[in-house]
C-alpha cells in the first residue's frame, strides 16, 4: 500500500507538471551586448546553478524537489549536462544511445509515464526541461561533456548528427540555452566543437549557444569570432591563489575572477560574458585534495559580486555534492564529497545568491558600467573593492569590510544617500548622507576580517 501511494504521488506529480508546463519567453543579447533579456523586453540576469548531473542521478520526483527548492532560492537557470558519457542511462535505467553512438540516441516511440518501454532517456531530459520551465527556470544544456571528445568517443564523424537531433528534439522548448564543450580546452577536438556549433545553429536559430572550457579558460580564448557563439563563459575554478601553477593553464589569475570579464569586456564584437563554474561550496580548494581547506559561502560571494561588478551578465553558483547529486549511500563519491544532496541543496551559499541579482535589478539595469575609479584604493586580492554604478547609482562592494576612499561625483546629483548592503541578508542600513564632491571616506560594519563582505549603495538625492 505505502509503494502505491508512493506510485500515485510521482504520477500526480508528473501529470501536473505536464499540465501545467508553460513557455517561458527565449532569451536573447541585449542591444548593447553587454546583458540578458527576454524577448518580451525584461533584463534577464543569469542566476545559474550546476546541476550538471541531474539528467541521470534524479527520477522525476527528485527532480522537482531540487527545481522547486531552486526557484524558492531566486536561481533561473539550471546548467546540466546531456550526456556527461556516452554509456549514460539515468535513474530508471533507460541508456541514452545505442550503441554508445552519439549519431543513434536510443529513443522509443511515445511518451507514457507508465510504460517503461515508452519513457526513454530523452523523454526524460524532456520532462525535466519542461518541468523546469513551469517554475520559470531556463536549462542551460551542455551537448557533452569533454572528455568523451577528448577520447574520440565523440567526433567529426557523429558530432554532426548528433546536435542535429538536439536542435530538432528540443528546439522548441524556450527555456534552453545551448552550452557547447564541458570542462575541456577549446583547442582539443576543435573540429568537433565547431561542428556541433555550427549544426546547432544552422538548426536552431532561437535559442543562445556558448562554450564551456576548462579551468582557467573562457571561451573567447577560441570561439569569440564563431558564427555560432552568442556570449562568452569562462570557468575561473576551483584553486586559490597559491595553487595556480599549472602550465597547461594560460590565464593564471588566481582567484581573481574578475580578470576574465575586464578581458572579455573588451573584445569586439560586444558580447556577455559570464563566470559559468567558479569554486563550488563545501569543494576542496584545488578538488583533489580532501585535507584542503574548503570553499564557503563567503567565496561564492565573493566571485559572484567581482565578476558581476566587473561587467558580467550573470553569475554561476555551485555546491559539492549538488554538482553530482551524491547520496552518502552510493559510497565514495569525487572531490571530497561527504554531505547528502538533499541537505546541501540548503548551503548558505545557496541561499545568499539571489541578493546579487535583487539588488542589481532593484535599479536601472541597462546603463551599468564597471567603473573602477569610484574606488580610489582599490587594493588587491582579497582587499580588492569591485565598483560599478549606474547614472544615478554606484555599488562598491569589499570582502573584507575593510575601510573605503570613494570619488565623489560619478553619479548625479550634488548629494548621495549612502547605505550598506549586506550580501548574506539582502537588508540595508542607511549610513547617511553626503555631499558628492572629493573623496570620502566609509567604514563598512564590523571587524575586518576575509568574509566581513558589504556592499557600499550610493544614490542621487
Amino acid at each position: 500500500m505505502i509503494y502505491m501511494k508512493q506510485k500515485l504521488t510521482i504520477l500526480f506529480l508528473m501529470m501536473l507538471s505536464m499540465a501545467q508546463a508553460q513557455q517561458s519567453p527565449l532569451l536573447k543579447v541585449s542591444s548593447n551586448g553587454r546583458f540578458f533579456q527576454t524577448t518580451d523586453g525584461k533584463p534577464f540576469f543569469w542566476l545559474g546553478d550546476t546541476g550538471w548531473l541531474l539528467f541521470v542521478k534524479c527520477n522525476r520526483e527528485e527532480a522537482i524537489q531540487y527545481l522547486d527548492t531552486r526557484k524558492a532560492q531566486g536561481f533561473n537557470m539550471v546548467q546540466v549536462m546531456v550526456l556527461h558519457d556516452v554509456n549514460n542511462k539515468n535513474a530508471y535505467g533507460d541508456h541514452a544511445l545505442k550503441n554508445a553512438n552519439v549519431a543513434t540516441p536510443d529513443v522509443t516511440p511515445g511518451k507514457d509515464f507508465n510504460d517503461a518501454a515508452a519513457y526513454d532517456y530523452w523523454d526524460h531530459v524532456e520532462f525535466i526541461i519542461d518541468a523546469a520551465a513551469k517554475r520559470g527556470i531556463y536549462i542551460g544544456l551542455v551537448t557533452v561533456w569533454g572528455s568523451n571528445v577528448k577520447n574520440k568517443k565523440v567526433n567529426t564523424d557523429n558530432a554532426g548528427a548528433y546536435a542535429k537531433f538536439l536542435a530538432e528534439r528540443f528546439g522548441s522548448k524556450t527555456n534552453i540555452v545551448w552550452i557547447n564543450g564541458g570542462d575541456i580546452p577549446g583547442d582539443e577536438g576543435m573540429a568537433v566543437w565547431k561542428q556541433i556549433g555550427n549544426t546547432l545553429r544552422q538548426y536552431d536559430k532561437k535559442h543562445l549557444i556558448t562554450f564551456h572550457p576548462r579551468g582557467r579558460y573562457s571561451s573567447s580564448d577560441w570561439f569569440h569570432q564563431e558564427p555560432w557563439l552568442d556570449f562568452n563563459m569562462f570557468q575561473s575554478g576551483h584553486k586559490d591563489y597559491a595553487q595556480d601553477t599549472s602550465s597547461r593553464e594560460i590565464h593564471h589569475y588566481g582567484e581573481d575572477n574578475w580578470k576574465f570579464v575586464h578581458a572579455d569586456y573588451g573584445f569586439r564584437p560586444v558580447r556577455p560574458t559570464i563566470d559559468g563554474e567558479p569554486s563550488y561550496e563545501n569543494i576542496p580548494h584545488g578538488l583533489h585534495d580532501s585535507l584542503q581547506p574548503r570553499w564557503t559561502a563567503a567565496d561564492l560571494r565573493r566571485y559572484g559580486y567581482w565578476s558581476v561588478f566587473a561587467g558580467a551578465a550573470g553569475f554561476t553558483y555551485g555546491e559539492n555534492a549538488i554538482m553530482q547529486f551524491y547520496t552518502v549511500s552510493e559510497g565514495a563519491g569525487s572531490f571530497g564529497v561527504n554531505q547528502n544532496w538533499k541537505e546541501t541543496i540548503h548551503a548558505p551559499g545557496a541561499g545568499q545568491m539571489q541578493y546579487i541579482s535583487k539588488l542589481l535589478l532593484s535599479k536601472p539595469y541597462w546603463e551599468r558600467i564597471p567603473d573602477q575609479s569610484l574606488a580610489v584604493n582599490s587594493g588587491d586580492r582579497y582587499d580588492r573593492l569591485a565598483a560599478t554604478r549606474g547614472k544615478k547609482y554606484a555599488f562598491i562592494y569589499t570582502y573584507t569590510g575593510r575601510t573605503m576612499q570613494v570619488q565623489m561625483g560619478k553619479i548625479a546629483g550634488t548629494k548621495v544617500k549612502a547605505s550598506w548592503y549586506d550580501p548574506r541578508t539582502g537588508t540595508s542600513t542607511v549610513a547617511g548622507t553626503f555631499s558628492n564632491t572629493g573623496v570620502k571616506t566609509f567604514d563598512p560594519p564590523g571587524e575586518e576580517q576575509a568574509g566581513n563582505d558589504w556592499v557600499l549603495v550610493l544614490e542621487s538625492i
